[in-house]
């Protein structure tokens, strides 16, 4: 088995991971610090003899997860510098012009990295796709928008840098950089659909798959400016990266959680613009440049319609942020009626049109479906809808197992999904959300998809199209369905 592969910055030697060997920590651009930090990536520094990538390398400087949610995704925690890195899984070096997949993590653009135990890439390489998964840059470092030449989406920059690199050496691992499918979940699938629809990003992929996240959601450069304005006035320095470069590491991390929980914890539209609803301070901009437009104003334009697109969301997505802290306990119905009044959609039509979905549902549990579609449901079926008459095709899926936990309240939550799609349900950290007993068949059955679509473009189920509207749902009885709760859909008609 072939331990030794030659990039374009030098020799790496991997290690056996089962039947199929792996790569670890590779720089695909330089370490982002120094005279680079809040600068666009820079090229990855060339070295001599051979560098040893059997372990992984460092992540991106972060806070840990809040509590409870810790204790359901296992955040990594790699210290060192350079962090603009990438594994590769491959079953043979030497096979040449295998699928690629690359995998963007999520983690609301502030958490996660590609050393998170669920990403392990065996099983795809194991079925012949050569597996990559990113490290990029993320919270202040990554995504707040400057006051002065700071260049804008250096997180986003990263991921073009890593897919360049791809471009340039996949091949050495075995992979065919013309067969290469971008993915993720979550923030990671927003950046999917924002690499999209980038120029820069143009030529780079042929197929993309979006998991609980689709391009309907950015800051205007507007709040994100005023975002940078609130991070200076808690550090007491101007938003400018010759000031906030000198700010110590740890303070300028626990500032930017700060800043995060605030707008959890204290939606005030005057305060926080458009984050009010959506709770994320830190995430792309719609800047003109980096960013043209919102993904799904240029996806609708045409951006990327020669890209094949998988695309999809969970049935209980918001469970995960409101049953385990016990939200959700406590949600009145005024509350509930005041947050869908924030969506924009009509707040008694709605009320109704979920009751008679679900007559004996709390306000809590109105308030995750609600949620779940405002946020993930929505803006999947509307990328779909944007992507008709192009010659890329959509398809469409829904992930509906619901977990055990939490007295079964969990559901099919947020980022549940993913262990099924890795077939990697022993993996640290997934028996917290899926509990003991999670069936390996379903994630025989969506792993077999997601590695078709990567080999062919086809996961197995007919292309997305606004006449029948097929959805494959996964997890409960009836396979192939039309458009889930279709009346629902029709509420969010004109929200964004």
């Amino acid at each position: 088995m072939q331990l030794e592969v030659v990039t374009t910055s030098g020799v790496v030697r991997g290690a056996p991971s089962g039947p199929v060997v792996a790569f670890k920590g590779i720089p695909y651009a330089a370490p982002p610090f120094g005279d680079l930090r809040f600068a666009a990536p820079a090229p990855a520094p060339r070295w001599e003899g051979v560098r040893d990538c059997s372990g992984y390398g460092p992540t991106a400087l972060k806070p840990p997860y809040p509590v409870p949610v810790d204790a359901l995704l296992p955040e990594p925690v790699i210290p060192g510098e350079d962090v603009l890195n990438l594994n590769v899984w491959t079953p043979d070096p030497g096979a040449g012009g295998l699928p690629v997949m690359v995998w963007i993590h999520g983690g609301a653009f502030v958490n996660g990295s590609g050393a998170v135990p669920v990403y392990d890439g065996t099983a795809f390489a194991r079925d012949g796709i050569v597996l990559v998964t990113v490290n990029y840059r993320l919270g202040v470092d990554g995504f707040l928008h400057f006051d002065d030449d700071g260049p804008a989406h250096r997180g986003l920059l990263d991921q073009v840098a890593a897919l360049q690199w791809v471009r340039d050496n996949i091949a050495a691992f075995g992979g065919d950089p013309d067969r290469v499918t971008i993915a993720g979940e979550s923030a990671g699938a927003m950046s999917v659909t924002s690499l999209l629809s980038m120029p820069r990003a143009a030529g780079l992929f042929r197929r993309a798959v979006a998991q609980s996240g689709a391009g309907h959601h950015a800051l205007s450069p507007a709040t994100a400016h005023r975002v940078a304005g609130y991070l200076g006035q808690r550090l007491g320095v101007p938003p400018t990266r010759e000031a906030l470069a000198a700010v110590p590491v740890e303070e300028l991390v626990a500032a930017q959680r700060a800043l995060s929980v605030e707008a959890a914890t204290v939606p005030d539209p005057a305060r926080w613009g458009e984050i009010t609803l959506n709770a994320m301070v830190f995430e792309p901009v719609v800047d003109g440049d980096v960013l043209p437009a919102l993904p799904i104003t240029a996806v609708a334009a045409g951006a990327g319609a020669d890209v094949d697109v998988l695309v999809g969301s969970n049935t209980d997505e918001h469970t995960l942020f409101l049953v385990p802290n016990g939200v959700a306990d406590v949600v009145t119905e005024q509350a509930l009626h005041m947050v869908l009044a924030g969506y924009g959609v009509p707040a008694g039509a709605a009320l109704a049109a979920y009751r008679a979905d679900a007559p004996t549902a709390s306000p809590g549990d109105l308030l995750v479906r609600a949620a779940t579609d405002w946020f993930f449901r929505i803006p999947a079926v509307r990328l779909a809808e944007a992507r008709q008459g192009g010659p890329g095709r959509t398809f469409v899926y829904e992930f509906a197992w619901p977990s055990p936990q939490f007295g079964g309240r969990l559901g099919a939550c947020h980022a549940l999904e993913i262990a099924f799609a890795f077939d990697t349900l022993g993996a640290e950290g997934v028996e917290p959300m899926a509990g003991p007993a999670a069936p390996q068949e379903l994630a025989d059955a969506m792993h077999a998809a997601w590695v078709a679509f990567v080999r062919d473009g086809d996961p197995g189920w007919p292309p997305y199209d606004t006449a029948k509207r097929p959805v494959q749902v996964f997890g409960v009885p009836g396979g192939v369905v039309a458009d889930p709760r279709a009346g629902q859909r029709e509420l969010w008609e004109g929200v964004r």
